[in-house]
């Protein structure tokens, strides 16, 4: 399965942006599909996740802020961000969990800062 991440970028405080992460060699339909995020000298963390039939599940620091959202017709998962803040900046991974198999992105950064 591969993993390519798009939309990172630099955004003021309070902006808005919208990830999109494409997915190819596998059944998407299947997979949990889920972000995560990295910030310098700090461990990976979980931001959202979607599950084959729907359901999601957000970090505590995210909830009401994003929306994890996919497309099977498209192979594609979005993370959709409002109301960023600057510790919100961070590389951005997507990740897809099929069984006991995790395939990662290469990563999007994303940087809120004025």
């Amino acid at each position: 399965v591969q993993l390519v991440e798009s939309g990172g970028g630099l955004v003021q405080p309070g902006g808005s942006l919208r990830l999109s992460c494409a997915a190819s060699g596998g059944i998407f339909s299947i997979y949990t599909m889920g972000w995560y995020r990295q910030a310098p000298g700090k461990q990976r963390e979980m931001v959202a996740a979607i599950a084959s039939g729907g359901s999601t599940n957000y970090a505590d620091s995210v909830k009401g802020r994003f929306g994890i959202s996919r497309d099977n017709t498209k192979n594609t998962v979005y993370l959709q961000m409002n109301s960023l803040k600057p510790e919100d900046t961070a590389v951005y991974y997507c990740n897809a969990l099929g069984g006991s198999n995790h395939y990662w992105g290469q990563g999007t950064q994303v940087t809120v800062s004025s």
